[in-house]
């Protein structure tokens, strides 16, 4: 089968396409024939070997993917081949992948494998971040940081669907501000702008926000204290810029902030918490209150370009490769 493998940590340029035996699931794994794999921040950060775990080479990168299964290890009986699923995967950017049978979901009909390709990581995250980290609740403020990208386009739709009263986003251009109103913002700031915090202020009539979703590190991570509310929640769940921020106890302490870690693959650990919020997102799909926002394909053999875009922050939405014509 054709795969996307790295032999050394770098840029782009050591995503190779090669020929590579086709894996055969173990006990409890699922094997899927990939349609679409997403593209996703970790995987970039896998590449460069800047990601919370080693990257062991030689490997193949994709952690997420929608398909169709094709056989299943011992132990397994369902989902029974032939089902379409999307799954969180080890391998995916390959014709086919291997996943535990607890991270694989069936999708309905409707959902075509590039839009699915969109859930298990990114959706899986957004829904996580406001309902288990956060513990949002109803009329609370949400400020969601790049919410033009793959988490952000769900995370502000989402915060909304979960009661919260007002939903702020930051993206980086006016292109991707009035994409990010379109998606339900109630407001929409441009977090390269030097004032951005006092209109996050100004936007919640001084008081700073319930809820704050940080992935972007650096000098906005460390400004994100000035737009948080008394007893209000930062999330942190990445550092797209590449800088890591500190932050001290007693920066906290006076008006009872919280700063929570999130991070998806501990979270893989407690599949039912996990198989919840895809059994949500696929609910809120079905009633039509949730858009998927895929913003770029590439194919398979394009996904160094794919790792470019995003790096270069020229998407928006999702970015999935496509393995197989759809």
């Amino acid at each position: 089968m054709k795969a996307i493998r790295i032999y050394e940590t770098g840029g782009p340029e050591v995503l190779r396409l090669e020929e590579i035996e086709t894996p055969q699931p173990r006990q409890g794994e699922v094997l899927i024939k990939v349609a679409a794999a997403g593209v996703n921040y970790a995987d970039l950060a896998q590449r460069q070997g800047t990601y919370l775990t080693r990257t062991r080479t030689p490997t193949t990168l994709g952690v997420e993917v929608a398909g169709t299964v094709v056989a299943l290890g011992e132990g397994v009986t369902a989902p029974s081949p032939g089902t379409r699923v999307a799954a969180f995967a080890t391998g995916g950017y390959a014709e086919y992948a291997t996943a535990r049978a607890e991270t694989v979901f069936p999708i309905p009909e409707t959902l075509d494998f590039v839009r699915a390709a969109a859930l298990p990581v990114q959706g899986v995250t957004a829904y996580q971040l406001l309902h288990d980290s956060a513990r949002l609740q109803a009329g609370e403020s949400v400020l969601v940081h790049a919410a033009a990208g793959g988490v952000g386009t769900f995370a502000v739709q989402l915060a909304h669907l979960l009661g919260a009263g007002q939903v702020i986003g930051t993206a980086s251009s006016e292109a991707k501000l009035e994409y990010i109103r379109r998606l339900g913002a109630d407001q929409a700031i441009n977090y390269s702008q030097e004032n951005w915090t006092e209109q996050v202020k100004q936007a919640t009539g001084g008081r700073g926000v319930d809820v704050l979703l940080e992935m972007v590190g650096g000098s906005i991570a460390e400004q994100n204290l000035r737009c948080l509310a008394p007893f209000g929640r930062m999330v942190v769940y990445g550092a797209a810029s590449g800088q890591i921020v500190q932050f001290s106890g007693i920066q906290l302490m006076y008006k009872n902030q919280a700063i929570i870690g999130y991070w998806l693959s501990a979270w893989l650990s407690r599949p039912q918490q996990v198989a919840f919020a895809m059994q949500e997102l696929t609910r809120y799909l079905a009633a039509g209150q949730l858009t998927i926002s895929v913003g770029q394909t590439f194919p398979l053999e394009e996904a160094a370009n794919a790792h470019r875009a995003i790096a270069e922050r020229r998407t928006t939405g999702k970015v999935v490769l496509t393995v197989e014509p759809l």
